[in-house]
């Protein structure tokens, strides 16, 4: 067998993707008027971490280019979710923190979102998700190295 034609290796991954299609588009859904994903991703980082970061550093930690990152935290900014300052070392660089609206507004999309991921846990069953998390956690780090 080639490593082109392993059907479990390319039953996982069509697996995956498949998973991470409908979670996206289902989460998409339930997120308040106005709200994407990826606002919510930011300030969900932002608000569990707690620390300033840069442009730079959130495109890293999303996997998406700094030309992508700058467009979310545009209209991040302009909905007043989030502070953009500079560095006051360095004018080149810039620093991102939560506002109190932008944690608001987290706070909104975490409730509206939660029923969905609670359920679909319960559906599955906790026991058997712990089991499967170290597996999907070792997945992402080995593709993090990789890429």
């Amino acid at each position: 067998m080639t490593s082109t034609d392993d059907p479990l290796a390319v039953a996982l991954f069509s697996e995956m993707f498949m998973a991470d299609q409908l979670a996206r588009n289902r989460l998409s859904r339930a997120l308040p008027k106005g709200m994407e994903l990826s606002h919510f991703s930011v300030l969900n980082q932002l608000a569990r971490t707690g620390d300033e970061k840069t442009p730079a550093q959130l495109a890293r930690i999303f996997h998406v280019t700094r030309g992508a990152m700058t467009n979310t935290l545009g209209k991040l900014e302009w909905a007043g979710h989030v502070h953009i300052r500079p560095d006051w070392d360095d004018a080149r660089r810039k620093f991102v923190s939560i506002s109190p609206s932008g944690r608001k507004a987290r706070d909104a999309a975490l409730e509206a979102i939660a029923p969905i991921l609670t359920a679909t846990v319960a559906e599955i069953g906790t026991d058997r998700v712990r089991a499967a998390l170290p597996v999907i956690r070792e997945m992402r780090v080995r593709l993090e190295e990789d890429g």
